[in-house]
């Protein structure tokens, strides 16, 4: 595996699209302070997945993004594209060639491509690993680090030491894979507590659900019980309206004779006052007549209210049964 390529545009002080080709052999780069020589270290650190802006000599990710000159109006973005030649198939790719691209907009958003596919910052770290070229891989080195390193604890030194053997990604996978099984372990943790909150709670419930039985039971029983009370008082009063009915019609009748009663006694009784006004002689016979036939006249307005009452109170309580 060889650096063939690096691409960079809005990285820092390269404003401007600009590409470094790499040779066969050994390529320097050189230049007077401030050139910009650090930054593309910078950028090949940053491309490989470096997220610590200190790292990068900056306090944010966005100031590693083109901020503009006196002259030159600041980047909304910045890429930087690293290629590999893949000949010997030490990256586990089907490529010959492999092109890392990384992307950051001021917004903060971030864009990941491999051979320009879309990827995850952790498609590529995963990619680099054990070869020596991850963002804390041993083939970056800047100033002041190898004094780091040789002075630095041995379990630190270690670090380096299993990514010149190879056996970091298995470390990586390690580490994931107890990071699974102690978030496994939580979830059962978790999933025996609810357990045993829900053995707690299924007694109660179970005897809410035998009163939820009983009722229903219980209502649809007196559902049907409602439903016969119904039925029956309905059949009593059809035959008491029936009865009461009848009973009206008796009581019309009665009023209606009343009635013609009334009438032929005022007939009568103007017979008996036209034949008092023919003859003298007769009024004293005709005036105890008269009184008579009052008497018989208030008897049967009496009997005449008695009815016209009692027809009314029937009315009344037909209307009052025919409601219910």
């Amino acid at each position: 595996m060889r650096l063939r390529k690096l691409e960079m545009q809005g990285f820092k002080s390269f404003a401007d699209k600009i590409e470094l080709i790499f040779d066969a052999g050994i390529t320097g780069i050189v230049g007077p302070n401030g050139s910009g020589k650090s930054n593309i270290g910078d950028a090949v650190r940053w491309v490989l997945g470096e997220q610590n802006a200190r790292q990068l000599r900056g306090s944010r990710m966005e100031d590693i993004i083109f901020s503009g000159t006196q002259l030159r109006k600041p980047l909304s973005f910045c890429e930087v594209r690293l290629t590999f030649d893949n000949e010997d198939g030490a990256l586990p790719v089907d490529f010959s060639e492999i092109a890392v691209t990384r992307r950051v907009y001021r917004s903060g958003e971030s864009e990941y491509y491999i051979n320009r596919n879309s990827c995850r910052l952790k498609d590529i770290v995963d990619l680099f690993r054990d070869t020596g070229l991850g963002r804390q891989g041993y083939s970056i080195i800047g100033q002041g680090q190898i004094h780091d390193i040789l002075s630095s604890k041995p379990e630190d030194r270690r670090e380096v030491f299993h990514e010149a053997a190879g056996i970091m990604k298995y470390r990586a996978r390690r580490d994931e894979a107890e990071r699974r099984l102690e978030n496994t372990r939580r979830n059962l943790q978790r999933l025996c507590d609810i357990m045993d909150e829900m053995e707690l709670q299924l007694e109660p419930l179970r005897v809410q659900s035998e009163n939820a039985r009983q009722f229903l039971t219980l209502s649809e029983r007196l559902k049907d019980l409602e439903i016969n009370r119904f039925l029956r008082l309905s059949g009593s009063l059809g035959v008491r309206t029936a009865h009461l009915n009848e009973r009206a019609r008796e009581l019309t009748e009665a009023h209606g004779a009343g009635e013609r009663d009334r009438i032929r006694i005022e007939e009568t009784l103007g017979e008996h006052r036209a034949a008092l006004m023919e003859s003298d002689e007769e009024v004293g016979r005709l005036q105890q007549q008269v009184m008579d036939i009052r008497e018989q006249l208030s008897q049967r307005r009496s009997r005449r209210d008695v009815l016209t009452e009692r027809l009314e109170r029937m009315q009344s309580e037909n209307e009052r049964i025919s409601a219910e």
